[in-house]
């Protein structure tokens, strides 16, 4: 089978540290968002290819980003859009990338933004067991927070029901974006000739469920969606576990460095407290209280407090 790994978004939620980075790139802990997806993938034998599909503005960052990382199966595949007002819809994207790649074979498709708590190659073995399309599906414990995703209504694992986005959802069970499907499930082409919604896989899965059997792959544990500050952070709280990293080509003098800090490659940090802080590469802190901030690329701040989880791209001085 084959994989499609989705990286083609702007997150603009997330600008300015996604504004010419690539979500999917930022740092957790001692890798990337989305190199956790593509490692595994990378050694599972069912897989033949795994392809990339992403935008022309981030082609050259995920290009090089393979290369350096030395994946051997990861074929980049780039959609000709550079801004997201040109994007055509997740589903209308991946018909095109089928078309233009000329995949047949049976598909996994998943979030390179998402951060699941389970083995790849276990949910792999569930869609191997069942010969139908497959869906990772999470309880989010909240009925506000179901409203924002795909929400799932299960009898014996089999999809009887689903929802995209309600405004009134029945439970808290929702799928994420992680998808299995036989070859001849891969129906994007058909769906969008009906003139249906081309923009989240969820209208798509809720097409599908009343055409054929579609089943769910439930998890507990932790899920990140990573589509705003508050969840990259929560994501790196999680992946440094409470401790700090300090990078080789950091520089870190006379400062007190709490629980939760990552200082980034040519950052340099001095006379300054940090706590629960993310600093990306050449921003230059002086003299400063930080504390649940991200600080941007290229950013000078000195002499100041910075405290709320702030995302900062300008000089303070």
């Amino acid at each position: 089978m084959d994989a499609i790994v989705l990286a083609g978004g702007y997150a603009t939620r997330m600008w300015p540290i996604t504004r010419h980075r690539p979500k999917m790139l930022l740092p957790v802990g001692e890798t990337t968002v989305i190199d956790r997806i593509l490692e595994e993938l990378a050694t599972d034998d069912r897989i033949e290819t795994i392809y990339l599909s992403t935008n022309e503005a981030f082609a050259a960052e995920f290009e090089a980003h393979i290369e350096r990382e030395g994946y051997e199966n990861i074929q980049l595949s780039v959609e000709d859009t550079t801004d997201e007002d040109e994007k055509f819809g997740v589903v209308g994207a991946l018909a095109q990338l089928i078309e233009r790649e000329g995949i047949d074979d049976d598909l996994l498709v998943v979030a390179g933004d998402n951060i699941m708590g389970f083995e790849m190659s276990d949910f792999l073995d569930e869609f191997e067991a069942r010969s139908s399309p497959v869906l990772a599906a999470y309880d989010v414990g909240s009925y506000e927070k179901a409203k924002s995703y795909g929400l799932v209504e299960v009898e014996d694992d089999q999809v009887v029901d689903f929802q995209e986005k309600p405004d009134d959802p029945k439970s808290t069970l929702v799928s994420i974006a992680c998808y299995a499907f036989p070859a001849d499930s891969i129906r994007f082409s058909e769906y969008l000739s009906g003139d249906n919604n081309p923009d989240e896989p969820g209208w798509y899965i809720e097409w599908l469920q009343s055409r054929e059997a579609v089943y769910t792959y439930p998890f507990d544990g932790i899920w990140f969606d990573i589509g705003t500050p508050d969840a990259y952070f929560e994501a790196v709280e999680w992946g440094l576990e409470g401790e700090s990293l300090i990078e080789d080509g950091a520089t870190v003098e006379e400062t007190d460095v709490g629980d939760t800090v990552h200082v980034m490659d040519g950052a340099t940090v001095t006379g300054s407290e940090l706590e629960q802080t993310v600093v990306f590469p050449n921003a230059d802190i002086a003299d400063s209280a930080l504390e649940d901030s991200i600080i941007g690329e290229d950013v000078t701040i000195e002499d100041f407090d910075l405290s709320g989880g702030l995302i900062t791209e300008y000089s303070k001085r």
